[in-house]
């Protein structure tokens, strides 16, 4: 029996991973020692690791080494700290392949850890590009892997180009796709979702069987000081709008904290008419409220990768995922509040898009994990040209 190790560190490796994780323990041939740390221990963060054990999900360890302050100083540390975290229930349990997800900082942990001692390693969603430090990291994590699971074609040959052997490199789509392909298919009311909405987050109450908008947008962390600045500007061009919002806390990387007081300070000046903020957002009603939504805005990959799927608007702001693969449901644009406003009418009056599978058809994970079980690795790396 092969054992299988992999680290959550964040609700998006989460919902990346999830559908993966649920095919790994049907298999009679692999054992899953799941590990779930940083942000996704954290109550300011959502509390992942509550929502991980609902799932029926049994979590081997949680670990803590997250330093606050989201600055590059804090990631670079919080990393240092993994490392010896990973390096440890490495060690202790051994595992025959250590699963990594897409371009996290946290995921750098795990895949070094595992790298320096010899454990054959296996990525998701690598070989995309989209800019600011997350590019980096991906392809940091790419060069340490001995099997890799790109989403698209093009990621499949830029690992090609990068000196990856091409009999290692398997095209099987995004597991994301899984889960949202498995979601929407559970028709779930608006009055439920409702009631949901408006037990949990802060502000005023959302009703989804009328028009509303949702707002994710993370620090970029090559442009962290500017964090602020730019969560306003987004949130004064939904305000123009007039349309009820949910907006979504951002992730923990550099400039978060300076995304959440650009928020709360909104709040406090009493700007937040028809808004409802959110912690988290279990990934079930996330996807519902995306195939719902008039637009998504922001700047997270759910509105590249599930929103393709989905076929929902989406105005990409900024530069975070400027340079990423995307289907034409995609408007990108500035961080001013002009020009995110002109994009978000401009998707509203567009409508729904047809639906694509540029980042899959929902059927990656049992690839995935057949593969997992019978791939014959060579732990010692060489560059292929």
């Amino acid at each position: 029996m092969r054992k299988i190790f992999c680290f959550i560190g964040s609700r998006a490796n989460y919902s990346s991973i999830k559908s993966v994780l649920k095919e790994i323990n049907k298999h009679p041939q692999l054992k899953l020692f799941l590990i779930v740390g940083a942000s996704a221990v954290l109550d300011k963060y959502g509390s992942v690791d509550e929502l991980i054990k609902r799932d029926g999900f049994k979590i081997y360890k949680k670990v803590f080494f997250l330093i606050e302050g989201e600055s590059p100083l804090t990631m670079s540390k919080s990393t240092g700290l993994g490392l010896i975290e990973m390096s440890s229930l490495i060690n202790e349990i051994n595992p025959d392949i250590v699963l990594t997800i897409g371009d996290r900082f946290e995921t750098v942990c795990a895949t070094l850890a595992a790298a320096y001692m010899n454990i054959p390693i296996a990525h998701t969603m690598g070989g995309e590009v989209s800019g600011t430090i997350d590019e980096s990291i991906r392809h940091v994590v790419t060069k340490l892997s001995h099997i890799h699971f790109p989403a698209t074609k093009d990621a499949a040959k830029r690992i090609e180009k990068m000196g990856e052997i091409k009999k290692n490199i398997f095209l099987v789509g995004c597991p994301r796709i899984d889960l949202v392909k498995e979601i929407l298919k559970k028709k779930i009311n608006n009055q439920l979702i409702n009631k949901i909405l408006n037990k949990e987050g802060v502000g005023d109450k959302i009703d989804v069987s009328k028009p509303f908008l949702i707002v994710s947008q993370h620090p970029v962390t090559t442009e962290y000081v500017d964090s602020e600045k730019h969560i306003i500007e987004t949130l004064k061009a939904v305000a123009q709008t007039n349309f009820q919002s949910i907006i979504l806390w951002p992730n923990p990387d550099a400039g978060s904290g300076l995304i959440s007081k650009g928020i709360r300070k909104w709040r406090e000046n009493h700007f937040s008419n028809k808004m409802r903020f959110f912690k988290n957002l279990e990934i079930e009603i996330y996807v519902q409220l995306m195939s719902k939504t008039i637009c998504l805005v922001g700047n997270s990959s759910s509105g590249i990768r599930e929103g393709a799927f989905i076929g929902v608007p989406v105005v990409n702001i900024g530069t975070r995922q400027s340079k990423r693969e995307h289907y034409l449901n995609v408007i990108s644009c500035k961080n001013n509040t002009k020009e995110i406003f002109k994009s978000i009418m401009k998707q509203m009056k567009h409508g729904k898009y047809k639906r694509s599978e540029i980042y899959g058809n929902g059927k990656a994970s049992k690839k995935i994990v057949n593969i997992l079980n019978k791939v014959k690795v060579n732990i010692q790396k060489n560059i292929a040209y």
